[in-house]
């Protein structure tokens, strides 16, 4: 926790997602337009930081089909340089990665170079099929690529029982030994999420979370003004879809969207100790 609240003075937070236009060598990437992809996440993190976001998080969700815990050098450092930029323009403002889908290692790796303060990892602990495929564990290899890199500062925040995946193979495994076991395994953060993206996650998950481990717990999908104060106790809330027109992962800002879910939030952060 004590990470947590160095560089996250107000919870719950609220930390804004940029979607990164399709990068280098995927398959919705047009030619030539790495210049403009750059542009356009500084751009997104302009008007994010200016409706009063407490946080970002980079995010490369354009590159559909996503590849297994593996990506090439062109995203790496891509994302690198997207990063480096978005992160000058936030200044104070935290800033964190998600490198899609499981590259968790290359996350840590991108947060170093750019001075980022923190990751979203998926495949944490136990192992779960998602639609890329079975994505093993990796608390033990990521920590110990975090020391190598002399990289303690960087939050790991850990997907559990995350969206857009099956835990069939853990049915037997709750949300609360999951929580207890990413925390054993030095999770910085655990993000509880609804099914699929913008989807709300449980209240009831959220409530177990917390009177589970000490750590945060953040909601990683599916807030809205309508259900926010349902999730007051959260620490943090990350948020891409709702800022959208249509609430549509894909589609630009909707500034109404944006400064009335700004609102709600800094109402929450504002009232007496919950």
């Amino acid at each position: 926790m004590e990470k947590f609240l160095r560089i996250f003075s107000k919870t719950p937070s609220l930390i804004g997602m940029i979607h990164v236009r399709a990068l280098p060598g995927t398959p919705l990437y047009k030619s030539g337009s790495f210049d403009n992809i750059v542009d356009k996440a500084k751009e997104e993190a302009q008007v994010l930081i200016e409706a009063g976001i407490d946080g970002l998080m980079i995010e490369n969700m354009h590159d559909i089909p996503y590849m297994n815990r593996s990506v090439g050098p062109e995203i790496i450092s891509s994302m690198t340089v997207i990063s480096h930029e978005v992160k000058n323009i936030a200044k104070t403002i935290p800033c964190g990665i998600q490198i899609l889908s499981g590259c968790n290692q290359a996350a840590l790796a991108v947060a170093k170079a750019a001075s980022l303060q923190y990751i979203r990892a998926e495949g944490f602990v136990f192992a779960h099929v998602a639609d890329e495929g079975i994505i093993q564990s990796d608390a033990g290899s990521l920590l110990r690529y975090r020391k190598s890199i002399d990289a303690d500062d960087i939050m790991i925040w850990t997907d559990i029982k995350k969206k857009h995946s099956s835990h069939q193979i853990t049915s037997d495994v709750s949300l609360s030994e999951t929580c207890h076991a990413a925390e054993f395994f030095l999770s910085d953060g655990l993000i509880i999420t609804g099914s699929s993206t913008g989807q709300a996650a449980s209240v009831t998950d959220l409530k177990d979370a917390v009177s589970t481990v000490s750590i945060p717990a953040i909601i990683g999908s599916g807030i809205s003004p309508d259900n926010v104060e349902n999730f007051s106790k959260a620490h943090a809330m990350i948020v891409g879809s709702y800022f959208k027109k249509n609430g549509l992962w894909s589609n630009e800002i909707c500034m109404d969207r944006l400064n009335s879910l700004v609102r709600a939030v800094t109402q929450l952060q504002n009232e007496p100790q919950r």
